[in-house]
């Protein structure tokens, strides 16, 4: 590695609690104030930085070399890069893959994202993990923070945000069932499981009315994963209230799957640090399967406000008992909080995508 890597721009990590972590800059230069938050996943940096779900978060990878097979556009999550900053220990200068079409330094000086490499990851993830999220500042003068402002920082209109201006249509090879994606943040890998499917891609604002979406007579529903509390649309959750009285086949993602408890009267809480890795294991409460599943969350579905008579919870998380599931008994819908489009990940739950398009085909059978 080129002695320019070492001798890089100084530059530090303040934490809300005081301590501070010296590294050194890569990437686009500058300030930046976010919520501090690590994902475990050893491969998927790209996929990571692309994933809308970490709007206003800097991300910490506590994997310890990130880089090394360099940037490849086509796995990318979305067009843009989700997360406010991020944090490695090594990043790789020079990447070796045939896929690769450049280096990570360049990208994110491109997208003018602030990186931070050199620091103690280690010591990081296990402040963060004993002491909860919080939130942080990247910063070349760590004096010249202020810890209450600091303290006060919080992620305002993480949809809006991050969802698409425009309706748009992607078409299959056989168009089979017309789908609609309500976008709060969705990774394109959701779309690419539903066109090998056969199924049309409906992709609407997440502030979409149901008058709109119901215009192009969708055989289903997709809630897609996104940032943020879901407590804070409660626009949307209005919509998805009226929606939901369709009966349209519906199947909820990560922050989908939060939005529809919401609708259904249940109750939301914050994880002291989160689920963010490809290693999560879920267990089905029908079957005793274990999934090792994909996930990039911070709030959870609390299994407690679960109402028996109107879902059953179908998935839960081994490691704390959260849940991940729900099966709704009084309306064609299921919601997951993992990832079931996985990319990068494991591909053990994308069975679910057929489950939602056998939903489809049934209630279509049922309406003729």
């Amino acid at each position: 590695m080129s002695k320019s890597l070492y001798m890089s721009d100084q530059l530090y990590l303040v934490l809300e609690n005081g301590k501070i972590f010296e590294g050194r800059s890569f990437g686009a230069k500058g300030e930046v104030t976010g919520e501090i938050v690590f994902t475990t996943g050893m491969t998927g940096y790209l996929e990571t930085l692309t994933d809308q779900s970490y709007h206003g978060q800097i991300v910490v990878q506590t994997f310890p070399l990130i880089g090394n097979y360099g940037l490849i556009p086509a796995d990318f999550e979305s067009d843009s890069v989700g997360a406010s900053a991020y944090i490695v220990k090594h990043w790789c200068q020079e990447p070796s893959n045939f896929r690769s079409e450049g280096d990570l330094d360049t990208f994110l000086k491109t997208v003018n994202i602030v990186g931070l490499h050199g620091i103690d990851t280690r010591a990081l993830t296990k402040t963060i993990r004993e002491s909860g999220v919080m939130n942080g500042k990247i910063t070349c003068n760590p004096h010249s923070v202020d810890g209450k402002e600091l303290a006060a920082y919080t992620i305002k209109n993480a949809v809006k945000n991050v969802t698409v201006s425009r309706t748009a249509l992607f078409k299959s090879q056989g168009g089979k069932h017309k789908v609609a994606l309500i976008d709060f943040g969705y990774k394109y890998n959701i779309k690419r499981e539903l066109l090998k499917r056969q199924c049309d891609v409906w992709v609407f604002p997440a502030h979409s009315s149901v008058k709109d979406i119901l215009s192009v007579s969708p055989d289903g529903i997709i809630l897609s994963n996104g940032p943020g509390d879901p407590a804070d649309n409660p626009e949307i959750i209005h919509m998805l209230t009226n929606l939901r009285k369709t009966n349209i086949p519906t199947f909820g993602i990560c922050l989908g799957h939060q939005l529809l408890a919401l609708v259904n009267g249940f109750d939301r809480f914050k994880l002291k640090y989160g689920h963010r890795g490809a290693n999560q294991p879920a267990k089905d409460m029908l079957t005793g399967k274990v999934y090792i599943t994909s996930q990039n969350h911070g709030y959870a579905v609390s299994s407690d406000s679960i109402d028996p008579g109107i879902a059953r919870e179908r998935y839960v998380n081994v490691n704390d008992g959260t849940c991940e599931g729900l099966d709704y008994l009084n309306f064609p819908a299921f919601s997951v909080q993992f990832h079931p489009e996985a990319c990068a990940g494991p591909l053990d739950t994308s069975f679910l995508f057929d489950r939602f398009t056998g939903m489809m085909e049934e209630n279509n059978y049922a309406a003729q």
